[in-house]
């Protein structure tokens, strides 16, 4: 049978059709990422879209050279002063991919849990499930599913599952013994024995020793298991920003927190620059909790501290358009990104253990079809 048109054929709406067609197959496909989660530990929304806090760099109470961290961090804008606290942030992640959480933009991102601790807080970004019972920062295994557990269990990612943390509670937080991927945490020492993984291992050992381990020998026995394992799916867990904010130290605070830069750029290179991850790895990027707004309740957070609820987001990889700060009126709950994760994994993150809050409705890269009706229509 042939069939004739009557009217000549309205292209643009032609092009629409083919256009969501096309859309639809693509994420009915979505191919299997690599997935990095990156965590610096209780960072204030403020610091990331503003830098450096005025009424905090000033004050010697909290800082004790004022004048030369104002010449590390202090500039009179805050765009200035964020490009020189965070600057791959800003000159990378704002130009290559997405950055969620600033409220002066209306644009919001706030943990789900009651507490707004750090325990309830990792809970919620790797189980999507804001748990109503109480948790309290203690070494007690988590009852609830991890998404890192549901992926370690996937085909694609069996036995390429990661964490590395600072924090020595993050092992009872992922279940360590029950879920069944490596988990490296506090002052623990690798199991690959070569000159690199030693010597990390003879400073860990002389180390003064505390709940949270030193964020650069984490960040540094981490990244020496990427190069040696490449996993697939790897969380990364800092937490010194959190530590020198409850000391008081808003100069240390500052210097942690472009540290925490420093690293996410440096681990970005590496990727990029390694065949295995180059152009097939994405990253997220948050925090598990705020902290306090006004006078010294910068320094702790909690239920009763206003501002502990309120958290950013920042994404990055080959399938996430490069959007930039986003700029409109939005709500993220933490309780999302394990969903996230999940997708851009090429998951669907599933238990009947408990509910999974949907994932975040974010902006990825059409194939070269969509792109090219896009620009026709």
């Amino acid at each position: 049978m042939v069939c004739y048109f009557t009217k000549p054929i309205d292209m643009k709406l032609l092009l629409t059709v083919i256009y969501f067609l096309i859309s639809a197959v693509c994420f009915a496909q979505s191919k299997k990422s690599n997935v990095f989660i990156i965590t610096t530990d209780g960072f204030r929304w403020e610091e990331l879209f503003k830098g450096a806090d005025s009424s905090l760099i000033n004050n010697s109470n909290y800082v004790k050279d004022t004048s030369l961290t104002k010449q590390m961090f202090w500039d009179v804008s805050d765009n200035l002063r964020r490009q020189k606290l965070m600057p791959f942030f800003w000159n990378v992640i704002a130009k290559k991919g997405q950055l969620f959480g600033n409220r002066n933009l209306d644009n919001k991102v706030n943990v789900k849990n009651l507490y707004k601790i750090s325990y309830p807080g990792y809970n919620e970004i790797l189980t999507g499930y804001a748990d109503p019972i109480p948790i309290l920062n203690a070494p007690v295994q988590n009852r609830n599913y991890n998404v890192l557990e549901f992926l370690n269990k996937q085909s694609a990612f069996k036995g390429k599952v990661a964490a590395f943390s600072s924090w020595n509670i993050m092992p009872y937080i992922f279940n360590e013994e029950r879920s069944g991927f490596t988990v490296n945490s506090g002052y623990e020492m690798l199991n690959d024995k070569n000159e690199l993984s030693e010597m990390i291992d003879s400073v860990q050992k002389n180390a003064r020793k505390s709940k949270t381990r030193n964020d650069g020998l984490t960040y540094l026995s981490a990244k020496e298991y990427i190069e040696q394992h490449h996993p697939k799916v790897l969380f990364l867990g800092l937490g010194e920003t959190d530590e020198c904010a409850h000391e008081g130290r808003y100069d240390l605070y500052l210097q942690k927190a472009a540290a925490f830069d420093k690293m996410v750029a440096d681990l970005w290179y590496y990727i990029q620059t390694d065949p295995f991850y180059k152009d097939n790895t994405s990253l997220i990027i948050t925090t598990d909790h705020g902290r306090g707004k006004k006078g010294k309740d910068w320094r702790t957070h909690g239920f009763w501290i206003k501002g502990s609820g309120e958290t950013w987001m920042a994404m990055m990889g080959p399938e996430i358009l490069p959007e930039g700060e986003i700029n409109i009126p939005q709500q993220i709950w933490q309780k999302q990104i394990a969903a996230t994760i999940a997708t851009l994994a090429g998951e669907n993150f599933v238990t009947k253990q408990h509910s999974i809050a949907p994932s975040i409705n974010i902006a990825v890269q059409p194939s070269s079809v969509i792109v090219y009706a896009a620009k026709v229509l």
